[in-house]
Parts: structure tokens; sequence; C-alpha cells
């Protein structure tokens, strides 16, 4: 396996995982890759490493370059295992090399995993002098992990990112400029509705210092690496981030009979009379995942269950638990479904909704057994009123 270059005395050291299909529960039908980065300079720098299984690959990788031995610094951005795993393998094989990492969370979090090995902590402002090169560290808390940070090289212009600006995607091509943009950036707005939608407001912290430097490429923990289109990458974060949608909702619904079924269908077409565009979500046939994609530039969210033993079905629970956890907040969202007798899952629904952080503007709709055209027809007025 060889390291591949892009700039010189830089290069990628990463692993492609053609294989994976999910990450944390979200389905990742693209794979991804680990990427860790080589800096040949005076002291020669490795930046991140690779998940358990693939720390050989990498290594064949560096040793195309370079004795692995000879390596003076482990960058570790991010403690999280898919990042950290090879620490101490590169540790091991070079006994001279300090393992920088953020104070105190990255050393809590090193120390957790690893033991002990020759730690050197950094904190905001912190720089570190490798030669013709200087790397400066920025923390970044809560983008995913209260340890996470970036490094920036101000001499060559190049932002490591780690799980800033990623996408689970793996690709021969390691550059935006060679893949199809529109895939790259569906799937870095994926990572961010899957991951990262949880904690906006520390992704504006960030931006905001991401937005004082000088960056000509942004080399990412996962996915490919941004050259050409790094405005517009930053853009969509920060849209992302202050919670911007679209004329667009979302419809989420399981169904026993398709009575439920029927009164999604009406949510979804009346929606489209009204101008917005429609997501429209049968929960056993799509992802969580690919659902909260679209709920993260959607207006309007409407998820709906018959109730089954005084409770929503278990598929759309596991829905709104995998929700509540990303917290969509602002979304403008309702609840619905038809029942038999009890019809609790309605009310339980729109609870769950509330503890995520929408905002319920429309009372819960209940219909017994079989909705009536009537019925259907007062659902669509309700929606065309909102």
């Amino acid at each position: 396996m060889n390291a591949i270059k892009i700039r010189d005395g830089i290069y990628w050291v990463g692993v492609i995982d053609w294989s994976m299909r999910s990450f944390h529960g979200y389905d990742t039908q693209r794979g991804s890759t680990y990427n860790a980065y080589l800096i040949i300079d005076d002291k020669i720098t490795l930046i991140d490493t690779v998940k358990h299984g693939f720390e050989e690959e990498m290594l064949s990788r560096i040793s195309s370059v370079i004795e692995p031995s000879k390596i003076d610094y482990i960058i570790s951005n991010h403690v999280e295992p898919d990042h950290s795993f090879g620490v101490p393998l590169i540790s091991s094989l070079a006994p001279n090399a300090k393992v920088v990492t953020s104070a105190p969370n990255g050393l809590k979090g090193l120390r957790a995993y690893y033991g002990e090995l020759p730690y050197e902590t950094v904190k905001a402002g912190d720089t570190l002098s490798i030669g013709k090169r200087t790397l400066a560290f920025v923390p970044t808390p809560m983008l995913h992990w209260p340890d996470s940070m970036v490094t920036y090289c101000p001499e060559e212009k190049i932002l490591f990112s780690n799980d800033a600006f990623g996408q689970h995607l793996a690709s021969g091509k390691r550059y935006d400029d060679d893949n199809d943009l529109s895939i790259v950036i569906e799937e870095a707005k994926k990572y961010y509705a899957n991951i990262l939608f949880l904690y906006a407001k520390q992704a504006q912290t960030a931006l905001k210092e991401v937005h004082k430097l000088d960056i000509e490429m942004i080399a990412t923990g996962h996915g490919i690496i941004w050259r050409s289109h790094i405005p517009e990458i930053i853009d969509l974060y920060n849209k992302w981030s202050l919670g911007e949608t679209e004329d667009r909702a979302v419809v989420v619904f399981d169904s026993m009979w398709h009575s439920t079924e029927k009164m999604a269908h009406t949510i979804a077409e009346a929606f489209i009379d009204k101008g917005f565009s429609v997501g429209y979500y049968d929960i056993q046939k799509n992802t969580h995942a690919d659902i909260m994609t679209d709920v993260l530039t959607s207006r309007y969210l409407a998820v709906g269950s018959p109730t089954l033993n005084n409770q929503m079905l278990p598929t759309i629970a596991g829905f709104l638990c995998y929700m509540k956890g990303l917290a969509p907040k602002g979304r403008k969202a309702f609840a619905f479904g038809s029942y038999g007798w009890g019809g609790q899952s309605i009310q339980q629904i729109e609870d769950e909704l509330k503890a995520g952080g929408c905002e319920i503007v429309m009372d819960k709709v209940r219909m017994l057994y079989v909705p009536s055209a009537e019925q259907l027809a007062g659902l669509r007025d309700q929606i065309l009123a909102l």
C-alpha cells in the first residue's frame, strides 16, 4: 500500500473501508475512509491514525515514505477509536515520538483507551514547530466529543479537520473535484445530520474560528479531501448549524392495516398542494439516517403510528428515540395516527416530538379505525392552513 502525496512532503496514509455499512446505528451505504496524514519535515509528524483492523494498511503506507521509527509526533485530534486505534502501534514503533492531544479531555480519553504513552497536551492558541512548518491547534469541543480539536498548518494553508466537514464515503479518489460533487455533498449532509446535528451551537463556535484561517485544503478524518469547493462546504455547515430550513415537509409513518398510511398520503399530498416538496417515508422501507438527513433542512415533520397494545409501533418508537438524540430543535411538527379503541400512540408521539425540541404546530390527529373521505378532506384543510 503506497502513500498518496497531497502536497510536497505531505501524504495521505489512511485506509478505505469499502465494506462498512453501519456507524453508531447510522447506515453508511457507501462505506467510509479513516484518514491519516504524514508530514515530512525536520520533525516527522503523523496526524491521526485509523480504526482497529486497519493498522497494518496504514503502516504499509507510512513505510512507503519513511521508516515508522523516525516519526517524532503523533497528533491525535480526536480520541474516538476510528481515529486513534493506531496510536499505540505507532508509539511502540517510534519510541521517541510524542503523542500530542488536547488538554484535559484528549489526555483523559487516550489514557482510558491505551494507558500510559509519552503524551504532550495542547490547548487553544498553542503551536508546534516541526521545521519549516508550524502546526496550530484549535479546540472544537463537542464536535463531536469533548476532546475534539483541529490542526492547522499556516504555511500549507491546510486544515486537518478530523470529523468536521467529513463524509462516510469510500472512494479511490481523494479529492472533492475528482468525485461526483452531488454525492460528496449528500454524504457530507448525511454525516452532519446524523452525527453533528445535536451540536449546532458548538459548530457555530468552531466556524467562527475556521473563518479566521486562510484555508486552501481541508484534510478530513473521513471521506474525501476538500480543495476546490471549500467555500461551499463551509457555507453549508453554517446553514445547517444555524437551523436554516426549506419549504419541505418530512412525513414518517408505520401502519398496520393502511389507515395511518392513508393519513400519511393525505398529509403528503396536502403539503405538495401547499407548494412544498415532500419526503415520504414508510419507516419499514427507509433508514433512520436517511430520514434525519432530510429532516435537517425541512421545515415540517409529521410522524404517525397506529396504536398497538396501548403503545406506538416499535418501529416509530425506535425512530423517535434516534431522532430525539439528535435534537432537531425548531422543526414544526405534529403527530397523527389511527386507532381501534385506546389511541394512546398519537399522544406519545407528540410527547416525543416535544422532547426532541420540535415545535408542535397542530394538535395531534386521531382517526378511529378507517379514516373517511370527509375526515381526510378535513386533514388536508388543516395542512393547507398551516
